[in-house]
């Protein structure tokens, strides 16, 4: 019998960042962890921060955070968020690099100071590079968190449509479901994605980019 498929996640219309900023509790902050410290302990490792130093950073980094969050103001800027984190990233690693005489190990670079600066000026190759990596990476990684709220069939239907490019009328016959079902299926998924995703990234489209 062809049926539909129901979504159990909560259709809440905030985003994670609003949630941050008005309600700190405990399980939005870990969501937030959760999505960004692999993502800043990458980059630490790009300027040469060594794994023994990288746990304090990368707490450093979401502390502060933490600690400012409520003085962030979005005002609808394109990638506005991205950029504030970048900085307080910048900021904790000329102050690692720069304290107690540090110098790179990992490849004895001795540039690190302009290496940081090309990441601190908005028109470099590698601020496009963080900007790029981050929405790659946040997105990935609200699939993954989003995935265990939805019934198997609702996220398959959403997979196959939205992210493998597939038909809605083929992956109804796939599954032995309603065409109305697929397309709804997708439709839920994909807002609660965006509703989450708001602020932290900007081009939605890209939810749907196979890579």
């Amino acid at each position: 019998m062809k049926g539909s498929i129901r979504s159990d996640m909560n259709e809440t219309s905030l985003s994670l960042l609003h949630r941050l900023r008005h309600a700190p509790e405990s399980e939005s902050w870990n969501r937030l962890v959760n999505l960004y410290a692999p993502l800043i302990r990458a980059w630490l490792r790009k300027y040469d921060v060594q794994d023994c130093d990288a746990d304090d950073l990368v707490q450093e980094v979401l502390l502060a955070v933490s600690k400012d969050l409520d003085k962030f103001e979005h005002h609808g800027r394109p990638g506005a968020f991205r950029g504030w984190l970048k900085a307080i990233l910048v900021n904790r690693l000329r102050i690692f690099w720069r304290g107690r005489g540090r110098r790179p190990e990992a490849r004895g670079d001795s540039d690190i100071d302009a290496r940081i600066a090309q990441l601190d000026d908005p028109a470099s190759e590698m601020s496009r590079i963080w900007d790029r990596e981050h929405d790659q990476y946040v997105l990935r990684q609200l699939l993954t968190l989003a995935e265990p709220h939805f019934e198997p069939n609702t996220w398959k239907a959403f997979y196959r449509v939205a992210l493998e490019g597939a038909k809605p009328d083929v992956v109804a016959q796939e599954m032995g479901i309603s065409l109305n079902a697929v397309c709804l299926a997708k439709s839920r998924v994909t807002r609660r994605l965006r509703q989450e995703s708001a602020g932290l990234i900007e081009s939605s489209s890209s939810f749907f980019t196979k890579s």
